[in-house]
């Protein structure tokens, strides 16, 4: 089975709890029926499926945000799915690692949140993203390190995010908070 096509089957098996990441779930299975394995690769055209990890306390009172050195906002770690790894899951998780230092484990392997953004030009020749976010949990004593692709990397209250965030982002963490609560 290709990895779009493993993609593919873990979204139509997740069951989101908001009506509106139904709906988008929706799109992303067109999106993958239309474009298969060129959707997972960045150089498979403009608009491809990436991978982000909101990395989250136990508690669900923090999360370790990147001041992105590209878009110059804070947002949740990420990015593009490299050609070693298995899924998007695995792509989200080594990003979150990379550009955060942490050794975090992935909390499950099915999506905690959809998110299509349309990219401004400081992104080359990608128009859009197609953004999976999944989730993994760390003790907010742990230091994390700046990478290559952010200015900075810090742990926020979910109740009192940094200015910088992109407007639609609080809304975005508090349906991952919303998917992941139950399950705790």
């Amino acid at each position: 089975m290709t990895r779009a096509a493993a993609f593919h089957a873990d979204l139509r098996a997740w069951e989101p709890r908001s009506p509106e990441q139904a709906a988008l779930r929706d799109r992303y299975l067109d999106f993958l029926d239309t474009h298969g394995e060129d959707s997972l690769r960045r150089d498979g055209g403009p608009e491809h499926v990436t991978g982000s990890c909101f990395v989250l306390t136990p508690d669900l009172t923090h999360v370790l945000l990147c001041y992105h050195r590209k878009g110059q906002f804070w947002v949740q770690v990420g990015g593009h799915v490299e050609a070693d790894d298995a899924s998007v899951a695995d792509g989200a998780l080594r990003e979150a690692r990379e550009e955060s230092g942490l050794d975090v484990a992935a909390w499950r392997t099915r999506p905690a949140d959809l998110h299509r953004h349309e990219l401004g030009s400081a992104f080359g020749r990608c128009t859009a993203h197609w953004d999976v976010g999944y989730v993994s949990f760390a003790p907010r004593d742990m230091v994390p390190a700046v990478s290559d692709e952010s200015d900075d990397v810090a742990w926020f209250a979910v109740d009192d995010l940094p200015a910088g965030v992109p407007p639609d982002f609080p809304q975005r963490l508090a349906t991952v908070l919303d998917e992941v609560r139950p399950h705790l």
